[in-house]
């Protein structure tokens, strides 16, 4: 049967993400129990494994609660700040679920945390707080050249993957995305798109690679409009993509 992903809403703007047949279930980045355990329980499910992407609280405050009823694997980065894991992950690694009949791959993200990882395959990209919806996740401990990095390694995962990120952040990020890419047809109806989803309550969560690729201003940094953009910001600023990425977040940052 075809595996389905559900978004858990959890917190201020987290999203836990299950992943799951009809018996089966596989969390990600739990920070909040009750949210996750109240999921499997509407659903029948039995937990069968956790992943983690990195060790904010509001992405693993949920793990030790969740931990106490369910003795499962929890795979994540090798990062003593996440003690709950037991199985730590590196770039190219893969991850077979066997009860769900799936597997993940393993990359290593940093820039938003100095351990963050993606876990994908061809079906769902989990991307944690690297990569948002029309944006990316704040330099906590890492470079701009890192963030780049990451995100480029991101880029070029199947284009049909359903990303599904931490947060429900996808009406801001795209106000922002609008006011760089203010002539971007794909940005406009995704915004269109996003609009009507949250005047019903609706997530805007999973959203295909491909409509990222197309509309993600922090994914097109080497894009001659991006590049134009940064540069009315900035007129001093220069056009290798690692510079265009540190004025875009920088300003980003700004409008926060």
């Amino acid at each position: 049967m075809r595996l389905r992903v559900k978004a858990i809403p959890a917190l201020e703007s987290n999203y836990i993400w299950m992943v799951h047949d009809d018996t089966n279930a596989l969390l990600v980045d739990p920070g909040c129990a009750k949210a996750a355990l109240a999921a499997l329980a509407e659903h029948g499910l039995k937990l069968v494994g956790i992943l983690i992407t990195h060790h904010h609280h509001d992405h693993i405050g949920g793990l030790d609660e969740i931990l106490n009823k369910h003795k499962v694997p929890v795979w994540g980065p090798d990062d003593d700040r996440i003690p709950q894991v037991t199985q730590t992950v590196h770039e190219g690694d893969q991850i077979s679920i066997d009860a769900l009949e799936t597997h993940f791959h393993v990359i290593e993200t940093p820039g938003h945390t100095r351990s963050h990882v993606v876990f994908y395959n061809d079906a769902f990209i989990f991307s944690g707080d690297t990569l948002f919806s029309l944006g990316c996740g704040r330099l906590f401990e890492g470079t701009a050249a890192q963030m780049l990095s990451s995100l480029d390694k991101v880029a070029k995962l199947h284009p049909d993957a359903q990303v599904c990120c931490g947060h429900e952040y996808t009406q801001a990020n795209g106000h922002f995305a609008q006011l760089v890419d203010t002539h971007n047809p794909a940005l406009a109806q995704r915004m269109e798109s996003v609009s009507q989803l949250r005047a019903h309550g609706e997530p805007t969560l999973p959203v295909t690679l491909a409509t990222e690729l197309q509309t993600n201003p922090f994914l097109r940094t080497r894009d001659p409009s991006i590049i134009a953009a940064v540069r009315m910001h900035d007129p001093d600023a220069s056009t290798t993509a690692t510079d265009v990425f540190a004025i875009l977040r920088g300003w980003k940052d700004q409008q926060s």
